[in-house]
């Protein structure tokens, strides 16, 4: 496994004091679970815009069916 960073590793010897004070009995997520819901809510969020803007950019004009074309008395589209 390649070596932390210090900035990780400094923030480790942090949290782990701070885990230890935590009840066993109660689990919560606490601050960092919270953070991490955030940007994942937030990129989410940032996905469906630009897929709402590119999905907008969209010109989709679907050709008739054959039952269509030869009701209307054109030619059946080709194929190949």
């Amino acid at each position: 496994m390649p070596d932390m960073s210090a900035s990780v590793s400094l923030a480790v010897t942090h949290l782990v004091p701070l885990a230890k004070e935590v009840d066993q009995n109660k689990v919560t997520p606490g601050v960092l679970g919270f953070v991490v819901f955030a940007v994942m809510a937030l990129a989410v969020w940032g996905l469906m815009k630009s897929m709402n803007k590119h999905m907008q950019k969209v010109d989709f004009k679907e050709s008739p069916s054959a039952e269509e074309a030869k009701a209307s008395g054109g030619a059946e589209p080709q194929k190949g």
